[in-house]
């Protein structure tokens, strides 16, 4: 009876996990006013504007609504070392080079 018991608790809590959206997950307005989507696998892609299509970058989830991958510039094809945090629907996007010595960062704002 306890491994059926078990069985049915990983099976729910599998279920639960997959079915919670990531809070990134979804369309964002950039700073530029361009739109981009993060879906589930944290990859990041324009949806409108000049580079429409293209996949500009990929974050992870680091804890306490802190998010850790990498980001292209479109215009340039240049990829750095990205970082965001999440507050309510605001997302503080930054790009880095040199360790983290020269960076830029936007504000993007869920749709």
């Amino acid at each position: 009876m306890f491994r059926k018991v078990s069985m049915a608790l990983a099976a729910t809590l599998i279920m639960a996990g997959s079915a919670m959206a990531d809070p990134i997950d979804g369309n964002w307005k950039t700073q530029s006013g361009e739109t981009a989507a993060i879906t589930g696998g944290g990859s990041i892609t324009l949806k409108t504007g000049k580079h429409a299509g293209k996949n500009i970058g990929r974050l992870k989830a680091a804890g306490g609504n802190k998010y850790t991958g990498s980001i292209t510039d479109p215009a340039t094809d240049k990829t750095y070392s990205g970082k965001a945090t999440l507050t309510g629907s605001t997302l503080k996007m930054s790009g880095c080079v040199l360790g983290g010595l020269i960076c830029k960062s936007q504000t993007w704002n869920k749709l």
